[in-house]
């Protein structure tokens, strides 16, 4: 059953300097109603007291007054199991070196280390947000991109007048670590062969074109990512029809670092070209602090 009257409301949250209030001006502009930095104790009000009309846009991050990972997430699922909500928790990510420099360009203090270094202040606050970042449903990692490419990035994501209304995100897992919160679809490639024990892929990932070619020469490849094909695309089209704006699809293996890397790379490329709004996600790998940048074809970094 669809819900019409559901409240439509994105928690954008990120590390300062992530580039937060662009982000929340952005979606004031494609029509949210937007407030930054309210309190966490008054959001149950808010919702109370709101009529259901345009989306809402929450900005938070560490310097939100009595915020706690912990109590994120609790509000994070508490929004989840209302049935009046849907909720999207939007993560803007940068890199620790892309942080330090805006912060040296701008000569800002970092709110979380007034009077040391803006280093400092960046490692706790990355430190801190590391649980709700791994709950993400939506990862914009804004260390490469202009102001005027993050306002392009939000429309694409969330200007429901764009056409596109439906954004998929695709998720590698360890088992080992458990299955992610919040994921809607699980596939468990653990019945495919494992690179790891190949010597000459062990120390590479799923990103990587030698670990995909081992992955997809496994003769059940091809009939399950064949019948995986089929059913997503049947299902994504009544997904928009029901009025549902995220996906989010997972794929477990032992590890996190071979199978599941390769199939999520795989699947999303896949959906991508056929036009779907698509982002990937690694668990592990990002856990580790992995760069991209380190998976090259066939090459350890």
């Amino acid at each position: 059953m669809s819900t019409p009257q559901a409240q439509r409301i994105v928690l954008v949250t990120g590390p300062s300097g992530a580039g937060r209030s662009t982000a929340i001006n952005a979606l004031e502009d494609i029509g949210f109603e937007a407030i930054d930095n309210m309190p966490l104790r008054l959001l149950d009000a808010l919702l109370d007291d709101t009529p259901v009309g345009r989306p809402i846009a929450l900005g938070f991050d560490t310097r939100t007054r009595d915020f706690s990972a912990n109590a994120m997430i609790d509000i994070v699922d508490g929004l989840t199991n209302r049935g009046d909500v849907l909720v999207e928790l939007l993560y803007l990510d940068c890199s620790q070196e892309v942080l330090i420099r805006r912060f040296s360009e701008t000569r800002r203090r970092h709110p979380l280390a007034p009077a040391e270094d803006p280093s400092a202040g960046i490692e706790r606050d990355l430190d801190l947000l590391v649980p709700i970042r791994s709950r993400a449903e939506v990862l914009i990692d804004t260390s490469d991109l202009t102001p005027h490419d993050l306002r392009g990035e939000m429309e694409r994501w969330f200007d429901s007048s764009t056409g596109q209304s439906l954004a998929v995100s695709v998720h590698s897992f360890s088992y080992k670590r458990g299955t992610p919160r919040g994921v809607d679809m699980v596939f468990d490639v653990r019945f495919l062969r494992n690179p790891y024990w190949e010597p000459s892929l062990r120390e590479l990932d799923g990103r990587t074109d030698a670990v995909q070619a081992y992955v997809t020469q496994d003769q059940r490849f091809v009939p399950f990512f064949k019948s995986l094909q089929e059913m997503v695309q049947l299902l994504l089209p009544a997904y928009v029809e029901e009025g549902k704006s995220h996906l989010s699809i997972g794929f477990g293996c032992t590890g996190g670092q071979h199978r599941s890397v390769a199939l999520t790379e795989i699947f999303a490329n896949t959906l991508a070209q056929g036009g779907w709004q698509v982002s990937k996600r690694h668990r592990e790998i990002e856990r580790r602090g992995d760069s991209v940048q380190k998976a090259k074809n066939g090459v350890v970094t």
